[in-house]
């Protein structure tokens, strides 16, 4: 991705004065609930209606998609409302119906992109188009997948490029249904600043009463737009209901979203400011759970030395630790002092936690 300036084209060519904003159901379930949908969306904000066709599902036996024929519902769509239309596609002969059916913008899933194989195919499909191309995330947390699937469909000569952060799978349980890792979408912006991210707040938190707060961080992180899954009836939506909002939450999400204006310099003064401070509450929040990680090994260790009769403060390793903990400091910029202060209060909390269980 030598000519890194020309990603960034497609999406200035908008001319938006707002984020992006892809919207739509999480299935086109039938025609009439995707026209009545569109219809309610074409005077908002959103530049983008889109609509799972093909649904990759965990098990057979779920509802996949109502195949090609949703295809047509979005050249409706498109005729009838005016809307730009949007749609995955998994495999080569998706990206041939979807460019017969004329639809505007296609992303790959998170599913397919962890198959080299599978991005390849897809990219040989799309080689030479001027549709846009996004590319979600892997499912997993893989940096090097995720830019690699990138480096396929721009060596493909598709020059309108993209990606859409929708947070990872991961085997510890927290509130979302895919934790962000956030900083891996910032280290993504650092690596290609003018490929533009997307996020996707629906499959992140998995819950619609969430999607505002992850949408802000989204933007506060100087994100480029958002896709959001939107339905008149959600909680009877045949996939996915507990993510998607009703096209009025969604305007009302539009309005009270905080856009960092950039007129002049003390408004880039300020949108750099609060880039960095949302960079920080990211890292902070990761300190916070990773400190909570520690603690829970801490507990398992004052278990195993109630069982022993083995007294809680152990000098040698503690020692170590230190010692160890100052020299990883002085590689990142941090003082000895500082690492200091830190561990002597981590290990403070440690003592406490195994003496809790030893005594309890």
């Amino acid at each position: 991705m030598e000519n890194k300036k020309e990603l960034r084209a497609w999406l200035d060519d908008l001319k938006l004065e707002h984020p992006l904003v892809i919207a739509g159901p999480c299935s086109a379930e039938t025609e009439e609930q995707v026209l009545k949908i569109a219809n309610q969306l074409k005077d908002t904000d959103v530049s983008y209606f889109r609509a799972g066709i093909w649904k990759p599902r965990t098990r057979p036996g779920m509802f996949e998609g109502v195949g090609a024929l949703g295809l047509k519902w979005l050249q409706k769509v498109k005729a009838e409302t005016g809307l730009k239309t949007a749609t995955e596609v998994a495999n080569a002969a998706h990206v041939k119906l979807a460019l017969e059916h004329d639809v505007d913008l296609l992303w790959i899933g998170a599913r397919s992109t962890v198959s080299p194989f599978i991005v390849q195919e897809i990219a040989d499909a799309l080689k030479g188009t001027d549709k846009i191309v996004l590319v979600k995330n892997p499912v997993n947390p893989d940096l090097a997948l995720w830019l690699g699937a990138i480096e396929r469909l721009a060596t493909a000569d598709i020059k309108k490029l993209g990606v859409i952060h929708r947070g990872f799978s991961t085997y510890e349980k927290t509130k979302y249904r895919n934790n962000p890792e956030w900083q891996m979408a910032i280290e993504l912006q650092t690596k290609f600043p003018d490929l533009p991210i997307i996020n996707d707040p629906s499959h992140i938190t998995g819950r619609r009463d969430m999607i505002f707060d992850v949408s802000q961080t989204a933007l506060d992180l100087n994100f480029d737009g958002l896709m959001i899954e939107t339905h008149f009836d959600p909680d009877n939506a045949w996939s996915d209901a507990a993510q998607q909002v009703t096209p009025q939450t969604l305007v009302q999400i539009m309005k009270d979203l905080k856009i960092r204006k950039e007129t002049d310099a003390e408004a880039e003064y300020n949108r750099s400011l609060d880039n960095l401070r949302a960079q920080i509450d990211v890292v902070d929040n990761q300190i916070i759970s990773l400190l909570g990680k520690r603690m829970k090994a801490a507990d398992g260790i004052g278990s195993l030395k109630k069982q022993k009769n083995v007294a809680v403060l152990q000098s040698k390793r503690w020692n170590e630790i230190l010692g160890r903990m100052v020299l990883e400091g002085q590689d990142h910029g941090l003082s000895e002092e500082f690492i200091l202060k830190m561990f002597k209060a981590i290990h403070q909390e440690s003592i406490n936690h195994q003496e809790k269980i030893i005594n309890g």
